[in-house]
């Protein structure tokens, strides 16, 4: 397993759409191994192959321990995932990603999918997913069609500029909100 380079939104291959799994082996078990670590040496709660560097539809999401979701803390791998339904309301939220540090914006999005598509092994595979899990889905699929969430927000006013609490002045760091 090796943290791999995450691409920034600059590279073209974040505005492509990758290609799909055919073969389940070894050399797909590396990827997603190498998928894993690279999302948890970020700190991040998602990854598609294309944020570093390889044109495959797969993703895989693990939202944070929280005794008060089921479906949190959870590995979930999917190769060739697909969103086939979509249920509730449509909330906006603030998002970020590991392919754009330092900004986040605010995108709409399903609050409940369900998604199919095959595991490493290439079973069939379908989850229902509800609240962030829900978001991280959508966000992930986006970026293995070619799609960032900055595409999603509705004006350029909902992006906004993150400061890492290392760069902010003392009197600005006790004046803002904790990071959630």
């Amino acid at each position: 397993m090796a943290v791999r380079p995450i691409v920034r939104a600059d590279n073209p291959i974040l505005r492509k759409k990758s290609r799909k799994v055919q073969r389940f082996g070894r050399s797909l078990q590396n990827l997603i191994d190498d998928m894993v670590e690279t999302m948890h040496a970020a700190h991040g709660v998602g990854l598609a192959a294309p944020q570093i560097g390889v044109s495959q539809r797969v993703i895989v999401i693990q939202l944070p321990e929280d005794e008060e979701d089921p479906q949190s803390g959870k590995l979930y791998v999917l190769c060739n995932p697909e969103i086939v339904r979509t249920a509730g309301e449509e909330e906006e939220g603030e998002e970020g990603c590991l392919s754009v540090p330092g900004f986040v914006g605010d995108v709409r999005r399903a609050t409940v999918v369900t998604v199919k598509g095959l595991d490493s092994k290439g079973r069939k595979i379908r989850i229902r997913a509800e609240g962030l899990l829900a978001r991280a889905f959508q966000h992930e699929i986006d970026h293995i069609n070619g799609v960032l969430f900055i595409d999603r927000v509705d004006s350029p006013e909902k992006i906004r500029r993150i400061v890492p609490m290392e760069e902010q002045k003392p009197q600005e760091a006790s004046q803002k909100e904790p990071a959630l």
